[in-house]
């Protein structure tokens, strides 16, 4: 029995849902299968086939630079906003960190900037946002404040110095943590002026900082660049304040607590053996 002949409109959606095809294995460079295409196409199943491998390929490509992107933002291990006590801090603009979380900032290379004393979220939150970043797709670096500073101070060379630049300049948002537990030198906050002046307006830059921008002169002393270095990163910035006590010193109050109660607990336990006649 013969097959019943497609009709035009049939045929049209086949060649369109070839050519679909094509175009996704051009866009995995799959230039073996393009170059024995009309050969492979020749097989009446072969589309079907084509579909679930350039399927595969694209999902396992995907895992692969999610991984590989992940690795390379140095991220660690976070808690996830989900867990976050926002009943804790005093003050703390929920909305505000809530729409931080969609990216929308990064649409504008606006850049963030976490104010706040120790242990009340904001390496929390800088690490929530460099992962949100790379799940949709972008780069993302996470590195504290003297880590940054020391590596690119340690350079002697020029040419390494701007390769080193470039470097933490290329990701689509740089995430700088614990601006203000350390004082630096004039050679210091020239390197970190060069950096955020490489990314203004191009690229979003958050920075966490236990300092208000008027005690910068504190982190930076006699630096002649600090009022411009702060110009540039308020410039185009969403500041997020958070006041409280300390989040780390509640919960080590809590487990120190819990531990005592156990160990009460376990003494009262224990019988008292019985005496020798």
């Amino acid at each position: 029995m013969s097959e019943t002949p497609l009709n035009p409109a049939e045929l049209r959606v086949q060649a369109t849902g070839l050519q679909g095809l094509r175009e996704q294995a051009v866009g995995l460079r799959l230039h073996g299968l393009l170059a024995h295409w009309s050969e492979v196409m020749a097989d009446a199943d072969a589309a079907q086939r084509i579909a679930q491998w350039l399927r595969w390929e694209a999902d396992e490509r995907s895992r692969r630079s999610l991984e590989r992107r992940l690795r390379e933002a140095h991220i660690g291990q976070f808690k996830p906003v989900a867990d976050f006590d926002w009943s804790w801090p005093k003050q703390i603009d929920r909305a505000a960190i809530e729409e931080l979380m969609t990216l929308q900032f990064m649409t504008d290379a606006t850049n963030v900037v976490l104010v706040g004393g120790n242990g009340l979220g904001k390496t929390l939150f800088a690490c929530n946002l460099g992962y949100q970043a790379v799940l949709a797709g972008r780069t993302a670096l996470f590195v504290t404040a003297g880590q940054l500073l020391g590596d690119l101070a340690a350079l002697d060379s020029d040419s390494t110095l701007r390769r080193r630049l470039r470097h933490y300049a290329a990701p689509d948002l740089l995430l700088i943590d614990e601006v203000g537990y350390l004082s630096y030198s004039n050679r210091h906050a020239d390197l970190l002026f060069e950096l955020v002046s490489r990314r203004y307006q191009h690229k979003s830059t958050v920075v966490t900082t236990n300092k208000a921008f008027a005690d910068w002169g504190e982190v930076f002393p006699n630096a002649a660049c600090v009022v411009s270095l702060v110009d540039r990163l308020m410039h185009r910035a969403e500041v997020v304040r958070i006041d409280g006590q300390s989040y780390r010193a509640k919960e080590a109050q809590e487990r120190l607590a819990a531990r005592a109660k156990q160990r009460s607990a376990q003494q009262r336990s224990i019988k008292p053996g019985r005496s020798k006649p």
